[in-house]
């Protein structure tokens, strides 16, 4: 994550970009094609259905024109993901046209909100699968060979594909995701999540280790923990007793001190003490939280339905900060949610001031069918006047960002070297403790090196430095 981002999630700089397992065998087998968009969550269920289809003969692709399947992870929290879904397949169409044997489907939150919809509305598509299906994608495959559509949206109560190792397709070697907990309880009013990924579920505190460990052995030198609300992690086992998320993340961080640990999201109602000490606890575990606020304003964050209000999340911060001062935070801010006021917007901005936040994910509200919001509200601000909020948060977030990179110039950070700079080959990248990007002059090291990196620079979005000894 890198400076400010508007209108754009997590993993948005990998959004779209074709994934590709290497090392998987590509004589006598099936092709397989994957896109993925959205969350971090999309990326992983991607390593997840990339594993299922290798160990039922395909190998994975990234050239689209020579797939036998091509599979697109969606996301449906705002509209405007959707539409780039809908333009991707209609690319996806133009090469069909010329191999019409070849299937197309779409996977997660898009495929589950619309269900059997989007083969009426999308011809090309052959498949639909929701978040919860992607087992049964070798039996859909089957069914679309045939001729006939295949639909499974089942929503499980219990599916944490805990017993599937994910193929780490297209990765860096350094860095990995490792999945938690599925679906979420939270019913935010805005948010389609719940009803595309289903209710909470953790998985077995083992399992999630034993990956973590063998991660390691691998060479990973990172690994992210990931839930749609890690502080609400809780796993209990047939004796009753109970894993909570700060036992949890004290168990990954103690599988190697030289394996940095990550985690996200969570969220200001949840989030504990415990989890802050053990942070702190654990050199390895790093000083960074992404903690969504969406507003400033309490009338507007009950209307939302976040069950927390301004100070409460004011006094969340304070008590991170407390327990580790140099802790970094990001959020994320909705503009223009029903019925919001200028005065309201107005305390988000001073929010945003009183904490400075290092980097943020902002958006105009978009009202997604089926959520509380749409049914109770009216959307009822201009979209002028949602952009021009936006704008004004995004200035402020810029601000921000910039303060607190020239706050790190002529500091010394541990850097986890991830690869080379997109701008340069004689430069490589990697984060500091905080989350910060960093770019400096290659010694040659390896990705997944750790190396002493003084800061000399910044812009807003990165930090600019040299290695020292």
């Amino acid at each position: 994550m890198r400076g400010v981002l508007e209108g754009k999630i997590i993993d948005e700089e990998r959004q779209g970009e074709a994934l590709e397992a290497p090392g998987t065998p590509s004589v006598g087998t099936k092709k397989l094609y994957i896109e993925s968009y959205g969350c971090q969550m999309n990326f992983a269920d991607s390593e997840i259905v990339a594993s299922v289809m290798i160990e039922n003969g395909f190998s994975t692709t990234k050239e689209m024109d020579k797939a036998d399947l091509i599979l697109v992870n969606t996301c449906a929290i705002r509209d405007n993901a959707e539409q780039r879904i809908r333009t991707r397949l209609q690319n996806f169409n133009a090469v069909k046209k010329k191999r019409p044997e070849m299937l197309v489907g779409v996977m997660g939150c898009m495929a589950e909100r619309l269900k059997t919809k989007l083969l009426e509305e999308e011809k090309v598509v052959d498949i639909v699968v929701g978040p919860d299906a992607y087992r049964e994608l070798p039996k859909l495959v089957e069914t679309a060979e045939s001729g006939q559509k295949a639909v499974n949206v089942y929503l499980s109560r219990e599916e944490t594909y805990a017993d599937i190792s994910p193929i780490r397709i297209d990765s860096n070697g350094v860095s990995a995701f490792v999945s938690i907990m599925r679906g979420c309880d939270n019913m935010c009013s805005f948010c389609v999540v719940p009803f595309t990924r289903g209710r909470e579920r953790s998985r077995s505190p083992i399992s999630i280790v034993a990956e973590t460990r063998d991660l390691f052995e691998k060479g990973y030198k990172e690994v992210t923990l990931l839930g749609q609300n890690v502080d609400s992690y809780n796993w209990e086992n047939e004796e009753g007793e109970t894993t909570s998320f700060a036992q949890l993340l004290e168990l990954t961080a103690q599988v190697s001190p030289d394996l940095r640990i990550r985690f996200s999201t969570s969220h200001p109602k949840d989030i504990t003490e415990d989890v802050v000490w053990t942070m702190k606890k654990y050199d390895n575990v790093c000083n960074y939280i992404h903690l969504p606020v969406q507003s400033g304003n309490s009338r507007i964050l009950d209307k939302m339905n976040r069950t927390y209000d301004r100070e409460w999340y004011l006094n969340r911060v304070r008590m991170i900060q407390s327990i580790i001062p140099d802790m970094a935070f990001s959020t994320d801010v909705i503009t223009g949610f029903c019925s919001e006021t200028e005065e309201e917007h107005q305390e988000t901005i001073s929010l945003m001031e009183e904490v400075k936040f290092d980097y943020a994910y902002m958006f105009i509200y978009s009202e997604r069918p089926g959520t509380l919001a749409a049914r109770k509200y009216e959307d009822d601000i201009p979209h002028d006047v949602k952009k021009r909020r936006l704008t004004e948060v995004i200035d402020v977030q810029r601000r921000h960002s910039l303060e607190s990179n020239q706050r790190d110039v002529g500091k010394t950070y541990r850097v986890l070297i991830e690869g080379t700079s997109k701008k340069s080959a004689n430069q490589q990248k990697g984060r500091n403790d905080q989350n910060k990007m960093i770019i400096f002059n290659s010694k040659g090291d390896a990705p997944g090196t750790y190396v002493n990196v003084k800061v000399n620079d910044c812009t807003s979005a990165t930090l600019l430095g040299e290695i020292v000894d």
